[in-house]
């Protein structure tokens, strides 16, 4: 066991990156039972720099081998889930396994959650603290403790765009970062964690999941009329809740006889939310009487 652990915590600094793929192999949709939701979360969690496999760093983007992709061997049988996690160079070579993590859960989500989470033990004595190699000298490297960045050619370059190219640099650095670790993408938050990871609270009816307190909140009294931005509909039992990126919900949707047609309650009051040219639209009287129509951008 030393000389397991000795090995994983000197290769795995050698990594900037952790590769997470949106569906692991073996599974048929994307983010099912939200295993890669949760992976990612666990990394985090650990300090690892953790990114989405279609979501890659220009730096990594151009060198593969600075990250380590993530997989899930599943060994699942009908009366338990069992999973273990690997973590591969860019040769295919495996760099880390897992022990395996194991669950009776009956419900496959919770299954997996409590598995992966059990599997992720396997990293509670590491210390991560990533160690750049030489000839990594092309590359933009970020000092993750105070957020400095090099830039070895930045002599050069400022000879010809002085101000423009360290600008736009910045810019790129600021939006990809935030205290050394990467800013949650809209998928992210559309998968939102908490719904997923936070332990099982007890009431007086029984243990509910976050997930389920999450879909019983409230529309948002305070949010304004014009509804802008990418919505995610989020399916309740007759029908979807609409919400941003927050996540904060605008809209919530009831089926109706015609798939293409909801009725809509939001802040902005009730209406109706239908389908044309393929577009979607919410049509709604505003106080003054006045029949409003915004178009909107939903991600079912």
């Amino acid at each position: 066991m030393l000389g397991f652990l000795a090995f994983g915590q000197t290769s795995l600094n050698d990594y900037k990156y952790i590769i997470v793929p949106k569906r692991f192999d073996g599974f048929k949709k994307e983010n099912q039972y939200q295993t890669s939701t949760m992976v990612k979360h666990y990394f985090a969690q650990k300090g690892y720099n953790v990114v989405y496999d279609d979501a890659l760093p220009n730096d990594l983007n151009g060198n593969r081998c600075l990250g380590l992709l993530t997989a899930l061997e599943d060994n699942s049988s009908m009366f338990s889930t069992k999973v273990a996690l690997l973590l591969k160079d860019c040769n295919g070579a495996t760099v880390m396994t897992t022990v395996e993590g194991k669950s009776k859960e009956k419900d496959f989500k919770e299954a997996y959650r409590e598995a992966i989470k059990e599997a992720f033990r396997s990293f509670d004595s590491f210390s991560y603290s990533y160690i750049p190699k030489n000839d990594d000298s092309d590359q933009v490297n970020l000092n993750f403790k105070g957020d400095v960045k090099k830039l070895e050619k930045k002599k050069k370059e400022a000879k010809n765009h002085p101000k423009k190219e360290v600008s736009q640099e910045s810019t790129v650095e600021r939006q990809s970062f935030k205290d050394g670790a990467p800013i949650e993408s809209e998928y992210e938050k559309a998968n939102t964690v908490d719904a997923v990871v936070e332990e099982v609270v007890n009431t007086e009816e029984g243990p509910i999941s976050s997930e389920v307190r999450k879909s019983s909140q409230q529309v948002d009294e305070n949010t304004p009329e014009k509804i802008d931005g990418v919505l995610y509909a989020q399916e309740l039992p007759n029908g979807y809740q609409l919400v941003d990126s927050t996540p904060k919900i605008l809209l919530k949707l009831k089926k109706t006889s015609n798939s293409n047609y909801f009725l809509a309650e939001g802040a902005a009051g009730q209406g109706m939310v239908f389908s044309k040219d393929g577009k979607w639209y919410f049509e709604h009287y505003d106080n003054d009487g006045k029949l409003v129509s915004e178009e909107l951008n939903i991600k079912f």
